[in-house]
């Protein structure tokens, strides 16, 4: 599938639903506190979701069974929900949800502390979210895709951590998944030419050891293989013909 370029039109409609999940990203931070159940922040997704008249990009999206991908300390990404997972004081907590408005969507995740955590877990959500935005420096037009992927990997290793070299960033729109992957790594190659009308959701995943993964029985929840707390900072973005705008962030 070749990457799109989207028309004002589209872009309008990414915007709302990035307006709208960004404010749903901060309605679910308010609710994150010890003894909450991973179900529990599910189900106030999907109601926010809903409410804001737009649908969950991930129920039922190739099988996943939830609305929020809720990943608790080790895991990396697409934890699902349960009743039973109930967040304890000190634990750090990945948020990863999107919207559809008007058959467009936006995707974004946040990482958030439970009650008092280790200064370790603090830096490593701050370098998290800040390797995004080293990574945006170099989201303009005329640029290579790569440019961004290899700038996160700098920054990240700069500080300690390590960065996921299995999973990836990719387009978004019309498809939740779209081209191109963005790697939060320097691949070979330098990818292809930044154009105006490009809409991205970078999203680097960084863990406090090293980078190597793996699957549990699940199917879904990915972990890091030596137990290192993990991080994700991710927003849908647009380039333009000047600074790149960030659509799930207001």
């Amino acid at each position: 599938m070749a990457i799109t370029i989207k028309s004002e039109r589209e872009i309008s409609r990414m915007r709302e639903a990035g307006k709208i999940l960004a404010d749903v990203h901060d309605r679910l931070e308010e609710i994150i506190a010890p003894g909450i159940t991973t179900l529990d922040i599910d189900r106030k997704g999907e109601e926010l979701i809903r409410k804001a008249g737009c649908i969950p990009s991930f129920l039922n999206y190739e099988g996943y069974p939830a609305s929020i991908c809720v990943s608790v300390n080790d895991e990396v990404v697409h934890g699902i929900p349960t009743d039973s997972r109930k967040l304890e004081e000190g634990d750090i907590v990945s948020l990863d949800a999107g919207v559809i408005y008007e058959g467009y969507h936006s995707d974004a995740a946040r990482t958030y502390g439970v009650g008092t955590i280790s200064d370790e877990a603090k830096r490593l959500i701050e370098i998290t979210r800040l390797s995004f935005y080293e990574g945006i420096k170099n989201a303009y037009a005329g640029n290579h895709l790569h440019d961004i992927s290899a700038s996160i990997q700098k920054f990240v290793e700069k500080n300690g951590f390590s960065v996921v070299r299995d999973l990836v960033g990719h387009g978004v729109g019309a498809q939740l998944h779209e081209e191109p992957q963005i790697p939060n790594y320097k691949p070979v190659g330098r990818g292809p030419k930044l154009r105006p009308g490009m809409t991205l959701a970078i999203e680097p995943m960084v863990n406090a050891g090293d980078w190597k993964i793996w699957i549990l029985e699940d199917d879904w929840t990915v972990v890091t293989r030596d137990g290192s707390k993990s991080a994700h900072y991710e927003n849908t973005i647009l380039i333009t013909e000047g600074e790149p705008e960030i659509l799930s962030l207001y």
